[in-house]
């Protein structure tokens, strides 16, 4: 682990040169008058000018939404909010608050931090033979996958093991168990695992089905692109019904699965959730380890980590890699891992996903100066989470000139009066993207050629739809809704861009 950088440094070059009053300024519940500011955009035919361009309401009535339509505009060279719609309204920002977690995770952790996964020896090691257990110890490693574990048992092989004595033992204790992200979610959503110190595949076992003579043939493996281990600790049973489609239960330390034949086809995969990670792990190192002549006991979790020699590891990317794949393929649990390391490292111990989310509010607040963020979890899955555009806007600002988020963020497609991506459009976003069901946010950076960055928070949300609508199959009128939802995000960004120069 390296150094975190202080509140100081972090915001110093973010806030440098910008004006103290607008920055802070409660927004108003209507839009603002429009300011152009200098030095904006020639107009082009995929930007109104600005004697045409249409107002924010407008725009928000033509989409239909239902609900509510919060956002805000800043301006990244002096903090000052050019434009908002009811900015100080708190809404659900689904995955948007995904943006505010990576600024923890780096801030706190640091940019060069790696998780460290490792093998400990509790003995000594005479002729191959280790005098004690071997402990599979998680550093709470969102990214740990099955190559790496391959590599591991490489490196045991490389160092003469052939033997243990004692237990083979797993431990996830460096962050808590989680036994899922969010419990109103469906048992079997693969984006809604356990979360443990210990972690593989993004906690995800793949399960595959083909039909045959005898009815179906099912496997549950821990895949990767290099290998296919089969899993015991996750098992399928296919039952003659229509509905369900998946069943869940734990017994003894096993995932027990099953799924409606009427709903199989003649074949198909998918990953599904799991909710033993630190067992699935050590039944896969262990797998790997037979492969290589090293007989390991049975894996068993345990509660403590014990002193030992370290006898492999494996050491993830540096975090702002991490994080850039977080924000480029929205991925829950790195963003709840990442989250709750951070307040691990913060705090010195993290009491539960609940309190994480709560300690990376204070520190939004303190930091960044959301004093209405209430995240109850890091990822953004729960309905339950709030933020306000006002907040998230001006935060974007502050960091901007830091350079911290903006590289990692992933661009959001401008697309042309047909639907199509339009690889040519004159305004260039980076952003986060956040859905649920009736749900819609974006949040990030505006730019066009000639001029500067404009941060921007829009959140959407129909929360009576959404309450009915629950997490099941998808609703109807969601994919509707969603969809016109994102085609006002970017006519309000094509009206930013005109009126103040992006």
């Amino acid at each position: 682990m390296v150094s975190r950088f202080s509140r100081r440094g972090f915001l110093s070059g973010a806030l440098a040169g910008l004006t103290a009053g607008p920055v802070l300024a409660e927004a108003p519940g209507q839009s603002l008058r429009p300011m152009p500011r200098p030095g904006g955009v020639a107009t082009t035919a995929k930007v109104a000018s600005k004697t045409s361009v249409p107002g924010a309401a407008a725009l928000i009535e033509a989409a239909q939404l239902g609900g509510r339509v919060s956002f805000a505009v800043v301006d990244t060279r002096t903090g000052q909010m050019l434009e908002g719609h009811d900015a100080g309204l708190s809404q659900p920002p689904a995955s948007v608050s995904k943006a505010a977690t990576a600024l923890y995770a780096i801030d706190t952790l640091g940019p060069k931090h790696r998780f460290l996964t490792r093998l400990v020896a509790t003995g000594p090691i005479h002729n191959g033979v280790l005098k004690g257990d071997l402990v599979l110890a998680g550093g709470g490693d969102p990214t740990l996958d099955t190559n790496a574990l391959a590599d591991m048992a490489a490196q045991l092989k490389a160092g003469g093991l052939r033997e243990v004595t004692g237990g083979f033992h797993v431990w996830g204790g460096a962050l808590p168990l989680v036994p899922a992200i969010d419990r109103t979610q469906p048992d079997h959503a693969g984006y809604n695992p356990a979360i443990s110190g210990l972690s593989l595949n993004y906690n995800r076992v793949y399960f595959e089905w083909k039909r045959n003579s005898n009815g179906w043939k099912v496997h549950m493996d821990a895949r990767s692109d290099r290998y296919r281990p089969e899993v015991q600790v996750a098992r399928m049973q296919v039952v003659n019904r229509r509905t369900p489609v998946y069943t869940y239960a734990e017994k003894d330390g096993i995932d027990h699965w099953t799924v409606a034949s009427g709903a199989l086809g003649n074949g198909g995969a998918r990953w599904l959730p799991v909710r033993q990670p630190e067992l699935y792990a050590g039944e896969v190192l262990r797998g790997f380890a037979r492969g290589h002549d090293i007989d390991l006991p049975e894996p068993r979790k345990r509660g403590d980590l014990p002193g030992g020699t370290v006898v492999a590891r494996h050491v993830s990317p540096e975090l702002p890699v991490i994080l850039r794949d977080m924000l480029k393929y929205s991925n829950n649990l790195t963003a709840e891992m990442v989250g709750m390391a951070s307040t691990a490292q913060r705090k010195g111990r993290v009491g539960g996903l609940g309190h994480s989310a709560r300690e990376m509010n204070n520190w939004a607040a303190e930091t960044l100066g959301m004093a209405r963020v209430a995240l109850v979890d890091h990822s953004g899955l729960s309905e339950r989470s709030r933020m306000t555009a006002e907040d998230m806007a001006l935060a974007l600002a502050r960091v901007h000139r830091s350079k911290t988020l903006k590289p990692i963020l992933k661009p959001f497609d401008m697309r042309d009066d047909n639907g199509r991506v339009d690889k040519s459009h004159p305004i260039k976003v980076l952003a986060k993207t956040g859905t649920l069901y009736f749900v819609s946010g974006l949040a990030g950076y505006a730019s066009a050629s000639g001029g500067g960055d404009l941060a921007f928070a829009i959140l959407a949300a129909d929360v009576g739809r959404r309450e009915r609508a629950g997490n099941g199959a998808r609703p109807p009128g969601a994919r509707g809704w969603n969809m016109r939802a994102k085609t006002l995000q970017q006519r309000l960004i094509e009206r930013w861009a005109t009126l103040y120069g992006a």
